[in-house]
């Protein structure tokens, strides 16, 4: 019986390891049935060339934002689209790879832009990161200079691919939604792709920011040993590990992001309007980064406890916290109070405007030395 005992329990561990991976591949399969149907629109037709102007760091679309702008530090403005005729050519994977890489290739000039932005913001920022890390973990010397840059060749190449992944997602995602459902409203179309966006981009990110985190905690002394001790440890499943505590933070993050900011763009445009006279007022591309710093702000304040979960999940070596969102959280909670939840939220929150500042800054420098050269 004790073989019995012992053999179940570690099938039950061999099954936990892997369910973060199932998770993905299952939630990138619904939503395929879901948006994808067997007559729907060819989808490499539907596109619209991207122009320059839609690409202007004051217009930015929602879904470009949530690939482009630092993690929890997007500004956006939703733009109207008019949803195409639908066909009834069926999709093949083929088509979606070709609008995929179509939708890349007309946005080149502003990926390429972003993607730098994307890695100086990250890279300059990113001992606050760490720091914010050792809080959640409850360190006792979270300030201490050393190691504050461990794991940051790591986030770069998880991050910045991630951004171009998630800007060609969301654009199939919302040419997709819009044809499935051409009378609902195009903003909550754009909202509903930036997240799809994320779920598919973090299929790629997440793998990176476990050895990232686990780094940041201290618990392997280089990237190649992390790889290493991940690997033989779990297998691929170690390096999804917390991938649902990810989607538990990336979600209510991008909904309260959106949100946040279309309320903070209406009341500042209220007041400008009020100021000028001009009923034609609109946000400049600094007003833009403004509001969006501001809505980052808030946002990552009120999921600072989701993000607490996913850091723990990510760095959780003993499975001390359940291997899940509800067991992790019902642990916090029972050790250390509601104030469990709040750690890290000072560098957290301070991660953020200074993040869409340096993002904004050097987006447009990079933009204006390609445009020259062009």
């Amino acid at each position: 019986s004790r073989d019995l005992v012992m053999s179940t329990m570690a099938v039950s561990a061999r099954s936990r390891s892997k369910a973060p991976c199932r998770v993905f591949f299952c939630t990138i399969l619904c939503l395929s049935l879901l948006i994808l149907p067997s007559r729907a629109t060819k989808v490499c037709q539907t596109f619209q060339p991207l122009k320059r102007n839609q690409l202007n760091m004051g217009t930015t679309m929602v879904g470009s934002a949530a690939a482009t702008f630092p993690r929890g530090g997007g500004a956006a403005k939703i733009t109207a689209t008019t949803a195409p005729a639908a066909s009834s050519t069926p999709i093949s994977s083929a088509l979606i790879l070709k609008s995929f890489l179509k939708t890349i290739a007309d946005a080149r000039s502003h990926l390429a832009a972003a993607a730098a932005a994307r890695a100086v913001s990250i890279f300059s920022m990113y001992p606050v990161d760490t720091i914010k890390t050792r809080m959640q973990m409850k360190q006792g010397d979270a300030f201490r200079l050393s190691g504050l840059y461990k794991g940051c060749a790591g986030s770069l190449v998880g991050q910045v691919p991630y951004g171009v992944l998630t800007f060609g997602s969301y654009e199939i995602y919302k040419q997709a939604l819009l044809n499935k459902f051409p009378n609902t409203k195009p903003a909550l179309i754009y909202a509903l792709s930036a997240i799809l966006g994320d779920v598919t981009g973090s299929g790629w990110l997440c793998p990176s920011e476990v050895m990232k985190q686990q780094l940041q905690a201290g618990l392997y002394p280089s990237m190649s040993e992390a790889i290493k001790g991940i690997w033989s440890k779990s297998g691929i499943a170690g390096f999804y590990q917390g991938f649902t505590g990810g989607l538990a933070r990336d979600v209510p993050f991008r909904v309260a992001q959106l949100t946040t900011f279309e309320v903070t763009k209406s009341l500042y445009l209220k007041a400008k309007k009020g100021r000028t006279g001009d009923d034609n007022a609109a946000l400049s591309a600094v007003e833009a980064a403004v509001c969006g710093a501001a809505a980052g702000s808030f946002s990552a304040a009120i999921t600072n406890p989701l993000d607490r979960i996913k850091t723990l999940m990510m760095t959780d070596t003993t499975n001390a916290y359940g291997g899940s969102v509800v067991a992790c959280a019902s642990k916090i909670l029972k050790d250390e109070g509601i104030g469990g939840l709040f750690a890290g939220v000072a560098p957290r929150v301070g991660y953020i405007a200074p993040s869409v500042c340096i993002f904004f800054v050097t987006y447009e420098f990079v933009q204006q030395k390609m445009q020259k050269k062009e």
